[in-house]
């Protein structure tokens, strides 16, 4: 019987291969048909396997087979599972009582002989007889507060009240059942006091009956580090800053989702270094208040530039940053100033206090429903409620709509024990996505979360409201999007788009959702549903990150050899020495950058025909990547994200810095910097730009600054420095590059001055000028481009590094489109990444009535003045590394 025993490795069962899927049915990918199956369960956990034979249940169900396949709707929800054998709990059995115990499932063959034991996988029951759809968390009344938890695997649930963040325990509560959820009501006067659950529930991580200690995962309040839970009222006037009822009036207009431009930034870096924010409140929430602030004053240049929205990084509870800052540490950073450029000195200094310092991206979430306590001037109590606020607030007032960064593709622990685990202490084994042993899933970086779970998908809608109505957020960007279903993206946009002023204060129709839709791990190919990835998204209206465009203008992937380079970077044009194939393999790389840069400049749309460089008209989802993907995905401009850099990877910057040849010049990297950042900004769709971008924002090379402290993330507002050439980046992401980076470092012609900086920032804002002077940059239909915009040198007889587009709009004496601009009838973009001046005859463009925009006439940029239009022949000439907008004024 040793075939039994081997599983015999941690308490009783160490996986967990069979899936009970509903009420009646459990699956198991078993071969034999003569098999037969018992279910056992032990409320105590004491079961245990000796001389082959499993002791110590309470009961022993034999299955009964059946000979039909999966239903569909189960097969729907787990695809993975559908060829499994399913057998039949008889009806008679108290399932509800079942999936509290310890379980697993025997096989024996026709000869009673035993074959193998498992554990079981709930989901599928759990949420056929206990998805729940009514109150969750702390419901406030005139006299009382009402409990709620959904715990259906618990045996025994409590609440503990405590007086104060850290103070002596006051009083534990019982709670009571009702159909998995517990609940209890408690006078009003608990309101304002901390608590935690007690849920006495069988964990399979450890095979025992825990008592777990755990927040309400519909926590609105903390005490520092999430240690407990703060009984609040949301909705209490004591939290909101003056005027916050009426907000939603005060709102930055917004007319469709085509007219908005994100800029990327993390709430750190943001004020850290600033010398005009109170040092109190430097690095968090408060920072945005300080209205004369030299960050503040960038962020209103990018305003009233045409910029519209604000992506903050993210500012739930997370677990990477301790919430005190009384044992913060930090760096002496004036110090490692006078330390050489190339130095691993900075570095290994970071590193040393790396987990002890206030610095982290944050994307390692504990709970969900509630801003980080680090960012707040007290993280217990209502600091980190008032302050969100106040810093949503601010932003609108200077014309910027605030998005929320969102992580719910995974958790940041799980297991029954340490204070960062939450949701896997009261439901252990249901949030989470495992694999068909039954182990978590980590390919979000850790604790997957498992969105195809009823209770899960309810969970991220119910927290996508709160932020939407309790801090009037104005959009979500959603990390690993793809590992999320689509189903329950559709559901967030539907749940958010019923909001309404009169009802919940907010318009929900105004609120945007994108998000990372890259297709990889254990959802890859709907493996697991059908997930939101890129493809998948087509339709929905909800965007998604633009790699296609992003790899072409940069050249290779973020990771590929970092001297990979690409359109604007220097490729057949400029070479750096790195090999990427002869000539005539450069050129028509090149070449096919172009399509695929085109496809993108076209709102990424599926159905937008190109004629591609081997002078073959295609439609975008027939152009491929080089990696066999479509380049053309989406259904409508709304749908793309487009963007050449994030906080992921190098700064825009630092990719021109080590991609271009190492002796091409400052200024004519900072002319690259900005011609990718036009390519963004000119684009149909949404531009997305990484903070700094436009003020040529260094991290020393870094390709992951997640946790390189304030040092390496720097954001200077003053333009004074741009942070490059600060030490060699940390050595466990970027060692092997090292070889590149330090000899770049050392040179001291990499470094920009202060009017390369300002120059830069005064083209990016002119860039974002012209992109808001006509709506014909910002078309809203997938017609209206496929109508409205072409590309003119294109096919074989293309010019290596020029893209023409044109978009027209109707024309005074011909009505055979709508009018949407009032100044212009027609604009044509050329983009010359070329290191020389570009004269180039488009006869389709001739005998317009085109000449420079105006914005660009008056532009500090020398070269783009010299941009000029020859009627006649319909010849554009236009200087080296330039992007030049010309438009046909309306008589």
């Amino acid at each position: 019987y040793s075939s039994i025993d081997v599983f015999h490795l941690q308490g009783f069962v160490s996986d967990a291969r069979a899936y009970w899927v509903t009420r009646s049915l459990i699956a198991w990918n078993v071969n034999d048909q003569d098999t037969s199956l018992f279910l056992y369960a032990s409320r105590d956990a004491t079961m245990h396997v000796s001389d082959g034979a499993i002791h110590g249940y309470d009961s022993k169900i034999e299955l009964e087979p059946e000979h039909a396949s999966l239903p569909d709707n189960v097969a729907e929800k787990f695809p993975f599972i559908r060829s499994y054998r399913t057998f039949r709990v008889p009806s008679s059995v108290d399932v509800a009582s079942l999936v509290k115990c310890q379980l697993a499932v025997a096989s024996y063959d026709a000869h009673a002989r035993h074959q193998d034991v498992t554990g079981l996988q709930l989901p599928g029951v759990l949420d056929d007889m206990f998805a729940y759809t009514g109150p969750l968390g702390a419901v406030f009344s005139d006299k009382d507060v009402d409990l709620y938890l959904w715990a259906p695997t618990a045996q025994d649930v409590r609440v503990c009240f405590y007086d104060g963040p850290a103070g002596p325990l006051l009083q534990t509560v019982q709670l009571k059942e009702l159909n998995g959820v517990w609940s209890v009501t408690v006078p009003r006067y608990r309101e304002n006091q901390y608590y935690l659950y007690e849920v006495k529930v069988y964990h399979p991580s450890t095979s025992q009956v825990e008592k777990c200690l755990a927040d309400d995962p519909y926590a609105r309040g903390l005490s520092a580090n999430g240690t407990r839970t703060w009984l609040v009222d949301i909705n209490s006037e004591t939290l909101k800053p003056a005027s916050w009822d009426e907000l939603s009036d005060e709102k930055p207009n917004l007319e469709s989702f085509s007219d908005i431009s994100i800029y990327e930034l993390h709430i750190r870096d943001f004020s850290a270094h600033d010398s005009t924010v109170d040092c109190n409140s430097r690095g968090g929430f408060r920072a945005f208040t300080f209205q004369d602030s030299a960050g503040i004053r960038h962020l209103r240049k990018l305003s009233a530039a045409g910029l519209t929205h604000v992506h903050l990084l993210p500012s739930f509870h997370f677990a990477s940053v301790d919430d005190n800052k009384s044992n913060w540490k930090f760096v002496d950073e004036a110090q490692l100033a006078k330390l050489p450029p190339g130095s691993d000195e900075q570095q290994a200094a970071i590193v040393s206090i790396q987990q002890e310092d206030p610095y982290n991206w944050g994307y390692d979430p504990v709970l969900w429903g509630v801003p980080k306590g680090s960012y707040a001037s007290n993280p217990d109590g209502p600091s980190r409620i008032i302050e969100y606020r106040q810093m949503v607030q601010a932003l609108n007032r200077i014309g910027l709509r605030v998005v929320m960064d969102v992580v719910y593709n995974h958790l940041d622990s799980s297991g029954p024990f340490g204070v960062s685990s939450v949701l896997d202490k009261i439901v252990p084994g249901y949030y989470l996505r495992r694999n068909v042993n039954g182990q978590i899933e980590n390919s979000a970086a850790m604790n997957n979360t498992a969105s195809e779970h009823f209770m899960v998908d309810r969970l991220i809608v119910d927290d996508l409201l709160n932020w939407a109505i309790n801090y009037k957020v104005d959009g979500f960007r959603f990390d690993l999007m793809g590992h999320i279903m689509k189903s329950t993206m559709i559901r967030a946009k539907s749940a958010i788009r019923s909001l309404t002023r009169d009802v919940h204060g907010v318009d929900g129709s105004k609120i945007y959702l994108y998000g990372e839709g890259w297709d990889f791990g254990e959802v890859a190919q709907n493996k697991r549903g059908i997930n939101a990835s890129q493809i998948n998204m087509s339709g929905t209206g909800i965007g998604s990150f633009n790699d296609r465009i992003r790899d072409s203008v940069n050249g290779g992937n973020p990771f590929g050899n970092p001297l990979q380079q690409g359109f604007s970077t220097g490729l057949f044009l400029e070479p750096n020495g790195y090999y990427q194939g002869n000539e005539a393999d450069t050129r028509r790389e090149l070449a096919t950058y172009a399509d695929h840069i085109q496809i993108g400049l076209a709102g990424n749309l599926k159905d937008y025909v190109l004629r591609t460089h081997t002078g073959e008209a295609k439609k975008g989802s027939d152009i491929y990547t080089f990696d066999g993907s479509p380049v053309g995905y989406t259904s409508s401009p709304v749908e793309t994200i487009n963007y050449v850099s994030a906080h992921d990877n190098e700064t825009l910057f630092d990719i021109v810095s080590i991609k271009t040849p190492i002796g091409l010049s400052i200024d004519e990297k900072c002319r690259i910097n900005h011609l990718a950042s036009s390519m963004i900004a000119l684009s149909q769709g949404i531009p997305f730009f990484h903070a700094g971008d436009e003020i040529l924002r260094s991290k020393s090379l870094d390709r992951d600054s997640y946790n390189s402290g304030d040092w390496f993330n720097k954001l200077d507002f003053t333009y004074e420095t741009n942070n490059w050439g600060v030490g060699l980046p940390p050595r466990d992401k970027n060692e092997e590059n090292w070889h590149l980076i330090k000899p770049r470092l050392e040179n001291p012609s990499f470094r920009p001055l202060k009017n390369h900086i300002l120059s830069v920032f005064d083209n990016f804002v002119d860039i974002l000028k012209i992109r808001y002077s006509s709506p014909l940059f910002r078309l809203s239909t997938a017609s209206d481009i496929e109508q409205r915009v072409r590309f003119h040198n294109t096919g074989p007889s293309m010019v290596p590094g020029v893209i023409v587009m044109s978009i027209k709009d109707a024309q005074n004496e011909k009505c055979e489109m709508a009018q949407l601009d009032k100044n212009f009838s027609y604009v044509v973009t050329i983009f010359n990444v070329c290191p020389h001046e570009v004269s180039i005859e488009i006869h389709d463009l001739a005998s317009l009535g085109l000449e420079l925009h105006p914005i660009q006439v008056n532009s500090s940029d020398a070269l783009v003045r010299q941009s000029a239009y020859e009627a006649s022949k319909g010849r554009f000439t236009v200087s080296r590394r330039t992007t030049a907008v010309f438009v046909q004024p309306r008589c």
